[in-house]
């Protein structure tokens, strides 16, 4: 335990030598003199016109390194403190430049380890290191200098800087730039030194990896009232973009504007600008980014209109999203949340929160000079984390949705898209979608509608927050009707599952499903473009209510021609290369979403607890509930033929046509769930010899091995979720979800042939109706 706080002192957080927290505090000269390890911050500050970082010299007193020139801001994480708030506080308190959090980027984590002072001063430190960047060099006479921490400040060009310290030159603070220190000086002069021209050919390549399609529906059947509802409807989607790029990141809006208004200034521009569609890559960086002018961020100079910053883009895509302080890890949320009563804990971990910190509100609001209330404290808890619902988070947002939905849901014709339009519309308000849910999965209308916050898969930390999306399309009446026998087959499926009885739910209602031609979608549909969701999410309305699907017929169809087809031309064995066809494909995709519904949802616990596999599992839900659907599916298949509920010809086609889409997934990446969930189902399937690996680089499907594969992942799957053994989850996806050496070879040939990796949809209809 920490020792009681002695008044003035700063304590220190003491880390294990990997990093985490050990949960005791010290004062900072004991863990110096006890070489215990503990977090600061770098702060750099680099000038783009010039290439220059800012260096201060150490004050005389200072008790390392006196005297020496070193980073432009440093200090200490004390006890309890974030590492953002305390990068912003120290370059503020050493050399007065006060920034938003949005000037900081954090580029890398350095470890120093070592002893100076005749062994009496023991450093080992994690340190976070950010980088500010500034068009210009900020004016000498604009800083306000520290005197105990800083003597002086000046401007030196980062490559004259790095040969100082490679040199060893003893009026700077060593850093040995050959190791981990050199990423910043790689970092500055891989940002700077590329050429136009091949900067400009790299991104070309991305987007050529997607396809352009144009999507369409028919509008007949609509009445004209429906129509003019349509346009409202899609002007209320428009802002669930809006909503989840501010999601995704915080500094998404500011740097989609300046990128958009910077378009037309040269080719490598507007591919900038057509490269912020992708989320899931980090075409661009901090230097492309929006340029911010803050003239209060140091005192004035006459002349000099203020600091102008770039506003950060992170190197790697944020595993918290915007959702948490981008400083929070794992371990501070579950010591936060244990500190909560069971209510604030279902705000911390409800769909529909967001998580803040009071220090970074209390800084933005003296920032602008506007005054912290206070409101949002949570009483019984002395953390700097607070919950804030998505209703108030993204009240502009939503107050300007929601009465869009309003206007709309006056206009249609059809009574249950009435009452979802309301019921949607106060929702986002509320921020209760119970009641919305319910109205969708009832709704029964030409126009199909769906809205709302859903999927988490932009949360890779907890997997807890969800997205807002949106989806417009026309029924496909005759195709709906045809695929009824799928959600009332639900109940047999789930008695029938490989896996202990014990686990199976003996109440399964049956799932709506309905056939969709997409005419336009918005949110969270900017990595893989889905072709088909189960819904809601919320476990409640799964275990009383079931869940309804909607398929989107016309985005599949889409994808087997663009991809699929290309993709089976070149991988599959030629004798199977028939059995690829677009039938099994939209078969397996209905079966999929069928079997989100089945298997373990809510779970009793080996010690009596009553909880969801989604808590349990945590960040790796996601990736496992899409293997289970996929490889469950595939199982479902099998058992429906053999029951004589689908054709016998299905049997054969369904594998192969599955295993040509292990590879259109796989590409989507190992970050995304859908692509990790695949890899694994195609390395186990491999590994059991059910898909064989052929010589001349191409595959085919083992019927004879096949099915036994199928039902040994699906009971390792279906078990491990219904035990919620997140080691057991984390086990399997480790061990099977690589990218092996057939499956790069795959990858390598599609990527050499130019097989687009997804689709780009246009949406004519919906530009026409908004003309």
């Amino acid at each position: 335990m920490s020792e009681p706080y002695l008044e003035g002192v700063e304590y220190l957080d003491v880390l294990t030598k990997t990093g985490k927290k050990t949960g005791v505090s010290k004062p900072r000269g004991d863990v110096h003199r006890d070489g215990d390890y503990h977090r600061a911050v770098h702060v750099w500050i680099f000038a783009e016109s010039t290439q220059e970082l800012l260096l201060q010299k150490r004050a005389d007193c200072k008790d390392s390194w006196p005297g020496f020139w070193d980073i432009s801001s440093a200090g200490h994480i004390s006890a309890g403190d974030s590492s953002l708030i305390t990068a912003q506080r120290e370059l503020q308190e050493e050399l007065g430049v006060t920034l938003p959090k949005d000037a900081f980027e954090l580029i890398f984590v350095f470890l120093e380890e070592c002893i100076t002072n005749n062994g009496k001063f023991i450093n080992n430190e994690y340190s976070d290191v950010y980088l500010v960047t500034t068009l210009d060099p900020i004016p000498r006479e604009a800083f306000t200098l520290q005197g105990t921490e800083v003597s002086d400040v000046k401007y030196i060009s980062f490559g004259e800087y790095r040969s100082c310290l490679a040199e060893a030159d003893p009026t700077y603070v060593p850093y040995d730039v050959n190791k981990q220190y050199g990423l910043l000086f790689d970092i500055i002069t891989k940002r700077y030194k590329e050429n136009t021209e091949a900067r400009s050919l790299v991104l070309q390549k991305q987007l050529r990896r997607y396809a352009p399609v144009s999507l369409t529906a028919e509008l007949t059947g609509l009445t004209h009232a429906d129509k003019e509802a349509l346009v409202l409807l899609i002007k209320a989607a428009m802002i669930m973009d809006d909503i989840f790029y501010l999601q995704v990141w915080y500094s998404n809006p500011v740097l989609r504007e300046w990128l958009k208004e910077h378009a037309d200034v040269s080719q490598l521009d507007n591919l900038k600008w057509m490269s912020c569609l992708d989320e899931n890559e980090a075409f661009l960086t901090t230097a492309d980014s929006a340029v911010k002018l803050l003239p209060e961020a140091t005192k004035p100079i006459t002349g000099w209109k203020g600091v102008q910053y770039r506003a950060a883009f992170p190197m790697l895509k944020p595993s918290a999203a915007n959702f948490y302080p981008p400083d929070m890890d794992k371990m501070e949320f579950e010591l936060w949340t244990k500190s909560l009563n069971l209510n604030q804990q279902q705000d911390a971990m409800s769909f529909f929160t967001v998580i803040k910190r009071h220090n970074q509100v209390n800084w933005d609001s003296s920032l602008y000079n506007h005054i912290f209330d206070g409101t949002h404290l949570s009483a019984g808890s002395t953390c700097d984390l607070y919950s804030i619902p998505y209703s108030q988070e993204y009240n502009s947002f939503l107050t300007s949705a929601s009465d869009l939905l309003h206007k709309a849901g006056d206009l249609v014709g059809s009574p249950s898209l009435k009452r979802l339009l309301h019921c949607k519309a106060d929702a986002f308000l509320s921020n209760d979608y119970y009641d919305s849910d319910i109205a969708w999965m009832e709704l029964d209308s030409k126009l199909d509608v769906t809205f709302g916050p859903y999927e988490t898969y932009e949360d890779s930390l907890f997997g807890y927050k969800a997205s807002f999306e949106a989806f417009i399309g026309v029924r496909d009446e005759k195709a709906t009707a045809q695929l009824k026998l799928f959600g009332d087959n639900l109940q047999v499926l789930e008695q029938n599952l490989p896996m202990d009885d014990a686990y199976k739910s003996k109440d399964i209602i049956a799932a709506p499903i309905r056939v969709v031609q997409l005419l336009f979608n918005a949110g969270d549909v900017k990595g893989p473009q889905t072709i088909a969701f189960n819904l809601p999410n919320d476990e409640r309305i799964v275990k009383d209510r079931g869940t309804a699907m909607v398929i989107l017929k016309n985005v599949s169809e889409a994808k087997f021609k663009e991809i699929l087809q290309p993709i089976a031309d070149a991988c599959i064995a030629k004798e199977q290369h028939e059995l690829v066809d677009f039938e099994s494909f939209f078969t397996h995709t209905i079966c999929h979403e069928c079997c989100h519904g089945i298997g373990p949802h809510t779970i009793i616990l080996p010690d009596g607890r009553k909880s969801t596999v989604r808590l349990e599992l945590q960040d790796l839900h996601s990736a496992l509930e899409e293997a289970k659907a996929d490889i469950v599916g595939l199982w479902a298949l099998r058992f429906l033929i053999r029951k004589h509920l689908l054709p016998s010809n299905l049997e054969k086609s369904m594998y192969v046509s599955f295993l040509a889409g292990c590879f259109r997934s796989v590409r989507f990446g190992l970050e995304e769930a859908h692509g990790k969930g695949q890899a694994l189902i195609f390395n186990w399937l491999l590994e059991k010899e059910a898909f064989v690996f052929h010589p001349d680089e191409t595959f085919s499907v083992n019927f004879d091995k096949v099915d036994e594969a199928v039902e040994s992942l699906s009971r390792a799957i279906l078990t491990i979720q219904a035990k919620g053994e997140k080691e057991g989850a984390s086990l399997l996806l480790q061990k099977y979800c690589t990218i092996t050496q057939p499956l790069k070879v795959a990858l390598q040939k599609l990527e050499s042939i130019h097989v687009p990796v997804d689709i780009a949809p246009t949406f004519p209809v919906a530009k026409r109706l908004l003309e």
